[in-house]
């Protein structure tokens, strides 16, 4: 039997529930920012994750916690999965939505003692706190008024919260792309655009390794025996350089170049690291097609080029279904007042990986903020009431698909 329809709440309705727990959140904000947990402070993310993890269990959630390998030799924090099921089964039309966010932070050690969270009017500032802290507080709390309010008009909610995304997720990906791939829908809880957009889309990053060999010889007596892969290499720079602009919004850089030992010895070996940023997997796929092209003519006879590839960061892409979440977003954000556009951007987070899945996702859906990784990062928490109250109104819409 088909679950009875209950009157949806309206975004409004949200509104003055958001606003009500606005002092509690500016509490919660500072007790979070007073945490370092930077990516490589696993104790610090671990401390983070208690907190999460206490309130999800108070709303409700079953919270598993799972203890991560590590990455790149590097400890890891823990990652945490939560889940709380609706009244509504997937055949009832019920839908299951993941709420993506991150516990780490790009700063070091006393970051927090040194600029402590601090209030310069609406303004909040300290180390985390747009990236990504008040995010993940704004997914809690719109999580808290679902409950308080009964809305349970959904298949199944999935909070993810990691603690490796700003170093690319390394330890922590597995466990997103596994969350991930039952889900109808993802919520990335990254703060908005300054300019309080939503992100529709984020390019993808394929990491490529070029190895050139060639053939070492002594430079001063018997240099034409030999096959300078240095040489090889400078010729593969202006070659690969050269491509961008051949699609739109796809970039490539050469950021690295190793070659050679000794300046006395023609160079046998060189090697390029090449990243690759483009707004679809075809476009990636293009360009390495086109790099293997490039290698296949090294500038220097008696070279030879090897491609691989070492690292690929799916594309969050512009799709249909994105753009119909973010249609409800907007009808939501008309209730409240909030209007806003649909960005794309060259960074990458979480929200790649969900999207690498094949879920459409939408990002950029906790308050305005800005300044990211610097000093002078900001929190507009004016903005924390109606951004809530939008997610909050975003997953009711989204999770019960009955007559849509």
């Amino acid at each position: 039997m088909t679950a009875p329809a209950r009157q949806r709440p309206s975004a409004a309705e949200f509104l003055p529930l958001a606003r009500t727990c606005q002092p509690q959140y500016l509490k919660d904000l500072a007790e979070l920012v007073a945490i370092d947990s930077g990516s490589y402070s696993p104790d610090g993310v671990s401390q983070v994750a208690d907190w999460v993890q206490g309130r999800l269990t108070r709303t409700g959630f079953s919270v598993e916690r799972i203890r991560l390998p590590g990455a790149h030799g590097q400890r890891s924090g823990d990652v945490l999965v939560a889940r709380k099921r609706g009244r509504l089964t997937v055949a009832e039309g019920g839908r299951r939505i993941l709420l993506a966010a991150h516990m780490d932070t790009v700063f070091e050690d006393g970051t927090a003692a040194e600029r402590p969270f601090s209030m310069m009017g609406a303004l909040a500032h300290g180390p985390g706190v747009s990236d990504d802290k008040g995010g993940l507080l704004a997914g809690l709390t719109a999580l808290d008024i679902l409950t308080s309010t009964e809305c349970d008009a959904y298949a199944e909610l999935v909070f993810l919260a990691t603690p490796d995304e700003e170093i690319g997720s390394p330890a922590s990906r597995r466990v997103t792309e596994q969350t991930a791939r039952d889900a109808h829908y993802g919520l990335g809880l990254e703060c908005a655009r300054e300019n309080g957009d939503l992100v529709i889309a984020r390019k993808g990053i394929a990491g490529l390794r070029l190895t050139v060999t060639g053939r070492a010889a002594h430079a001063g007596i018997e240099p034409e025996r030999g096959a300078n892969a240095a040489l090889a290499a400078a010729h593969l720079v202006i070659a690969l350089q050269a491509l961008n602009g051949r699609w739109d919004g796809v970039t490539i850089n050469v950021g690295v170049v190793r070659a050679g030992t000794r300046s006395n010895i023609v160079c046998p070996r060189a090697e390029l690291d090449v990243e690759v940023r483009a707004a679809t997997a075809d476009d990636i796929r293009r360009v390495e097609e086109a790099i293997q092209e490039v290698a296949a003519r090294p500038g220097v006879p008696g070279t030879t080029v090897l491609v691989e590839q070492t690292e690929l960061c799916p594309p969050m892409e512009d799709t249909l279904a994105a753009r119909r979440m973010f249609a409800a977003a907007r009808a939501a954000g008309d209730v409240l007042g909030l209007h806003f556009g649909a960005a794309s951007t060259g960074g990458v987070g979480d929200a790649n990986l969900i999207a690498g899945t094949g879920v459409p996702v939408l990002d950029g859906l906790g308050p305005v903020g800005g300044a990211d990784h610097t000093p002078e990062e900001w929190l507009d928490t004016a903005t924390v009431p109606e951004r809530v109250a939008l997610l909050a109104s975003l997953i009711t819409s989204l999770g019960d698909e009955r007559g849509a």
